[in-house]
């Protein structure tokens, strides 16, 4: 089972890592398209006040132009522990085991806005780009995106998808019909009423991460992952291509 997840806008600054290097990275088919918004990046940095106003960043945020200029040359780290907010911190990546971090690397990818889909030990540079954003010189990030990431994704073979990111982020790349399951998070009420979630949503996300990858789930299908799930503690409600999260009351 594949597991998708959105990025978040805030970063983890510097890394160890080697600068940015696309053969590093899964979804090679992607590159190309990498490469260009990542050119596009450096060049819109060259001009401070176009770039803040492409980015929609405001005084205290111009730093973040920097990061950007420096894509190519910046340190990199995995992309699960360059991302933080409230769906990584409740992942927290960085204290998982070595055996739970490669379960991370052979079944979670993280769709990012200008690398597409990358494996969730792939080595990136921080940088600053939203879904939303379009860059001078470039088609909107859904034209460029959408076609090619949905590709990737429904010639990947490992098997069933599940569906965690964003909807801005699906509009970047649809899940394969079929064999996938759009994740959402609604809460019980103590009447026994669910609703939906906003901030808890995402945590319940890194939480569940976390739990399959301690556990190491060798999942093929969504039938198996609400078994899975039901043994782990989660309750699901499965509906056709859309899985429900229903977390207890707090």
């Amino acid at each position: 089972m594949l597991i998708l997840l959105p990025p978040s806008e805030t970063k983890r600054p510097g890394g160890e890592g080697a600068p940015w290097d696309a053969s590093r990275l899964a979804f090679s088919e992607l590159t190309p398209i990498r490469e260009s918004v990542i050119d596009a990046l450096v060049q819109l940095s060259d001009d401070p006040d176009a770039a803040a106003k492409v980015l929609k960043l405001g005084p205290k945020q111009r730093g973040e132009i920097e990061t950007n200029r420096s894509l190519r040359t910046s340190p990199t780290m995995p992309a699960i522990d360059r991302y933080t907010g409230v769906l990584f911190d409740a992942l927290d990546a960085s204290s998982l085991d070595s055996s739970a971090r490669r379960w991370l690397g052979d079944h979670v990818v993280i769709h990012s806005a200008p690398f597409g889909l990358v494996g969730a030990l792939d080595p990136i540079p921080s940088y600053r780009l939203g879904a939303g954003i379009s860059l001078p010189g470039l088609a909107s990030q859904r034209r460029l995106w959408a076609g090619p990431v949905a590709a990737a994704l429904a010639r990947d073979t490992r098997g069933s998808v599940l569906d965690l990111r964003s909807e801005a982020y699906v509009a970047l790349g649809a899940a394969p019909v079929g064999r996938s399951a759009y994740v959402r998070v609604l809460t019980r009420a103590p009447d026994g009423q669910t609703r939906a979630l906003n901030h808890f949503n995402k945590a319940a996300k890194g939480r569940l991460t976390r739990a399959l990858a301690e556990s190491s789930a060798d999942l093929a299908d969504t039938a198996q992952f609400v078994r899975w799930a039901s043994d782990a503690g989660f309750e699901t409600a499965p509906d056709g291509d859309v899985m429900t999260l229903i977390l207890p009351p707090r």
